[in-house]
Order: structure tokens, then C-alpha cells, then sequence
């Protein structure tokens, strides 16, 4: 008798343990490359996708294609005022990738850039369905 509870409780305990690790696979956390994850990781805190919800930065609902610098109502650095660049994927990589290295003295100066090219990545392709 003894030797059947002890023999239960084991067989108890390793489904138990099993299925913890079935659940604990299928709850896998988005990867950092989906696209809004990527997006809501590394830029929402300074802005918004929504038209017109201008906050820290401007608002990016549109970005792909538009000139930079040209959201009504928001105060741009004087980089951005003055430019002719439309955004589109190379550029815009080269700018979360680095900032400055497309408007020196922006008004970024809190995000240094992402150095991850497959964030980079999956936030061009969220940026392009924002229309």
C-alpha cells in the first residue's frame, strides 16, 4: 500500500510538472520583432500612431512617404524644418538606427537609436500600415 501511494503521488507529480511545461510553451511571449511589439517597445513612449496625437514627438500615423518635419502642429528642431527628405524604408532605418546621423541635434536626444536591425525592421513595417 505504502508503495502504491509513493508510486501515485510520482505519477501525480510528473503530470503535473508536464503539463506547467505545456502551458509554459504554448504562452510564449510576441517576439520582439512583431511589428507593433517592436513599435510599442521602442516608440510609443514618445509617440503615437493615432492621426493627430501629438505628444513628445509627433505623431507617426502616415510617416512612410510624407516629408519629414510636416505634421501640422507639431514644433519640430530646426533639422527637421528645413529638409526635403521623404521617409521611406532606407532612411528611415538609418534614422532608428541613429538619429543624428540623418538631423544632427534633433530633439531625440534621449534615444541614442536601435542597433537591433529585425526591430528596425518590424517598426518600418508597422509605420507602412499606419495609413
Amino acid at each position: 500500500m505504502k508503495n502504491t501511494r509513493f508510486a501515485l503521488s510520482w505519477i501525480g507529480f510528473a503530470l503535473l510538472a508536464g503539463s506547467f511545461v505545456t502551458v509554459a510553451a504554448f504562452a510564449q511571449a510576441p517576439s520582439s520583432t512583431d511589428p507593433q511589439v517592436a513599435f510599442n517597445n521602442h516608440c510609443r513612449t514618445c509617440h503615437s500612431a493615432q492621426p493627430g496625437d501629438n505628444r513628445l514627438g509627433p505623431a507617426l500615423h502616415g510617416v512612410m512617404g510624407r516629408k519629414a518635419g510636416s505634421v501640422e502642429g507639431y514644433s519640430y528642431s530646426p533639422g527637421f524644418k528645413t529638409t526635403d527628405l521623404v521617409w521611406n524604408d532606407a532612411n528611415m532605418d538609418e534614422f532608428i538606427a541613429n538619429p543624428n546621423s540623418v538631423f544632427p541635434g534633433n530633439n531625440m536626444a534621449t534615444f541614442a537609436g536601435l542597433k537591433d536591425a529585425g526591430d528596425r525592421k518590424a517598426i518600418i513595417e508597422y509605420l507602412k500600415s499606419l495609413k
